[in-house]
């Protein structure tokens, strides 16, 4: 992605949604600006209009910590956004430069993160990359997210969010989740902009996705720590969840995300009872196996 660009209209963006009452700036008359004039972001950062014009136009490089600090401050970044702003001036700056490389080996989890997984039994357990493909999983989030892996998501959150009809009922709160979603893969643009299989997503989903491209357009950025969501799963109906992110930190860039429901609630019986569906379908399975098999050696 053009990191340039990429500042420039995150800059411009975040400076359209600061009105001057929240910043403090008095105003009188007719305004023709949507928030702040730069002249305005440049006082309150203390530095020079021409300096402050330079810098929305995505010149990033060689701009001190210091000033970015001002900047981050004159226009009310969220941590997230602070952070998207550094990510994306440590990339001007030359520390993203691709390197030539083997083509890596596909991920597989390690037999202990996968026991780490396995040995959480009460609620939805995963990890994820910034792409927001889920890469392992135990048993109970594949079956709370069983709609994810066997339609047009194929293991990809921000794919089902917007190009499965499902995650319409999936998600009560459908608008919310996918300004999320797109917001985390906007965060991971700004922190790795070579990644091609994020280029691609991004490039299919914008083709095939009005929803997606217009708050792909929007430049917001989220760090997804913790919090409660509500779903409505086919199997066992509406759940609220709590969830903690975890960044691993022998695996950087990838999540482990934990859901729990709130013991003795309705929620934690109906993933008790997802727990117990997901439980018969795999002994089923199991079951079956043999019987398959045998079908299929040559007689």
């Amino acid at each position: 992605m053009d990191n340039r660009n990429e500042a420039r209209e995150f800059l411009m963006s975040r400076r359209a949604k600061l009105a001057p009452d929240q910043a403090g700036v008095a105003v009188s008359g007719h305004r023709r600006v949507k928030g702040l004039r730069r002249s305005e972001v440049a006082a309150l950062a203390d530095v020079s209009i021409e300096y402050y014009s330079k810098i929305e136009r995505g010149n990033l490089a060689g701009v001190s910590d210091s000033v970015l600090d001002s900047v981050a401050r004159a226009l009310q970044l969220d941590h997230a956004e602070r952070e998207h702003l550094f990510d994306l001036a440590r990339i001007a700056n030359g520390a993203a430069q691709p390197v030539r490389k083997r083509k890596a080996k596909a991920w597989a989890a390690r037999e202990s993160l996968t026991r780490s997984l396995d040995a959480i039994t009460n609620g939805p357990a995963f990890v994820r990359n910034g792409r927001m493909d889920i890469l392992a999983a135990n048993a109970l989030a594949r079956a709370f997210y069983g709609q994810v892996f066997d339609g047009p998501g194929r293991g990809n959150l921000a794919r089902f969010n917007f190009l499965d009809q499902r995650s319409r009922e999936f998600y009560p709160g459908w608008e919310a989740a996918a300004d999320v979603s797109v917001a985390i893969l906007r965060t991971e643009a700004g922190r790795d902009p070579h990644d091609k299989e994020l280029h691609d997503l991004v490039g299919e989903l914008s083709t095939r996705s009005d929803a997606f491209r217009s708050r792909w357009g929007a430049h917001n950025v989220r760090r997804h720590g913790s919090g409660t969501k509500n779903f409505h799963h086919p199997d066992v109906g509406d759940l609220t969840l709590t969830y903690e992110g975890m960044e691993l930190t022998a695996e950087p860039g990838l999540s482990f995300l934990i859901y729990t429901a709130e013991p003795g609630s309705p929620s934690e019986d109906r993933l008790k009872l997802l727990a117990s569906l997901a439980a018969t379908a795999r002994q089923q399975a199991a079951a079956a196996l043999p019987a398959i098999e045998a079908s299929q050696e040559p007689s």
